[in-house]
């Protein structure tokens, strides 16, 4: 576990707000939520996208959606402010089930405790992005490959021409990715998923059909957008649809993270919901 969160209890509450963050690039000047700065205002600067040798954008760096490097202590700035960006509208659609899976899931009654993540368990995707740790991109012309600090993390994408997928594939936390170029956006597709990790909130479950499609687009004021779309035939009712702007953290790395390591959070939280079922038996 690194200084940046003390507990999986604290990233499962600060993943709402990195989701919020992600949605809320934070251009201009005066007070945050909570009275908190946002730090540099002025004018917003373009320059040409950084591109590889090949002539593909450079999605090469660290990166990050939220998080203290971003937004800052409470109350105060981040220690190396970003410099504001243009307005990325996100796209989003809500997540919506079909009757019978959404029936299924109410009635297992899922709470914090349940989450995945709470075990140390990898976050899944779209989720992992979400979180407030960031992320390293290292770009060839035939792979990307992601190290996310959260959960240690980490995809490996080949890049080709299409988005074929092996013929034999086990599923996995992760999923199984491919990623092409479609103009200067990197598209990678992610099938191959396990049915235990969360798609977003609390019981927000899904089958092993489900399929991912991100969208990955850097930006001439040094942001980078994000989409992706979540299909699942045998859970969805229609296509759900996220995003953000990730930014690149001044002075920050990808550092290591051991969720195991002091984890009190599981005992602590199961204790409080049989506190909490006693008294309202009493009620």
């Amino acid at each position: 576990m690194t200084k940046r969160f003390a507990s999986s209890l604290t990233i499962a509450a600060a993943v709402t707000a990195a989701l919020l963050a992600l949605a809320a690039p934070g251009q201009g000047q005066g007070k945050g939520k909570g009275g908190a700065p946002k730090g540099p205002t002025g004018p917003v600067t373009h320059k040409p996208i950084p591109r590889t040798p090949d002539g593909k954008p450079d999605l090469s760096g660290t990166w990050q959606g939220g998080g203290v490097s971003i937004n800052g202590e409470a109350g105060a700035p981040p220690l190396n402010p970003l410099p504001p960006i243009d307005n990325h509208p996100v796209a989003r659609q809500p997540l919506v089930y079909k009757p019978e899976f959404d029936a299924a899931r109410k009635a297992k009654n899922y709470t914090t405790i349940d989450d995945p993540t709470l075990y140390c368990l990898l976050p899944g995707i779209p989720r992992i992005v979400g979180m407030p740790m960031p992320m390293e991109f290292i770009q060839t012309p035939k792979v990307l490959a992601i190290l996310y600090e959260s959960f240690r993390a980490w995809r490996r994408i080949p890049i080709g021409n299409d988005l074929k997928h092996s013929d034999d594939i086990t599923p996995t936390w992760m999923g199984d990715s491919v990623g092409k170029w479609e103009g200067d956006t990197l598209v990678v597709d992610t099938i191959g998923f396990n049915d235990k990790t969360w798609i977003s909130g609390t019981g927000t479950t899904h089958t092993e059909q489900m399929h991912v499609v991100e969208r990955y687009t850097l930006n001439d004021d040094g942001s980078l957008s994000w989409q992706a779309t979540v299909e699942d035939p045998g859970a969805l009712a229609k296509p759900y649809v996220t995003g953000g702007v990730l930014r690149a953290p001044i002075g920050v790395h990808v550092e290591e993270y051991e969720c195991i390591e002091n984890n009190p959070d599981p005992t602590h939280m199961k204790k409080a919901v049989e506190l909490e079922t006693k008294a309202k038996g009493k009620q």
